[in-house]
């Protein structure tokens, strides 16, 4: 699953610099997860970084973006070449 950034971000950008695939940009409005390149950092951590390091806890798994483990680390795995 991808993860998705809500609209309750206050715009800090801790999270932007943590995300190992370069999944995460400012928005128009707030903060936003690329869900091409988000693998929940599988491949990279055993945690979502994103998540770690957010203050206000508004990063959650994006619904319409579900994944099993085992297609984030073959999107892990495409993603480095």
């Amino acid at each position: 699953m991808a993860l998705l950034i809500t609209d309750q971000c206050i715009n800090c950008d801790v999270c932007e610099a943590e995300c190992p695939n370069e999944a995460i940009s400012q928005g128009p409005e707030v903060f936003q997860i690329d869900p091409g390149r988000c693998t929940e950092c599988v491949g990279h951590y055993e945690r979502s970084q994103c998540i770690e390091v957010c203050p206000i806890d508004c990063i959650l798994v994006d619904p319409d973006h579900q994944e099993t483990r085992e297609e984030l680390q073959a999107k892990y795995e495409r993603l480095i070449g």
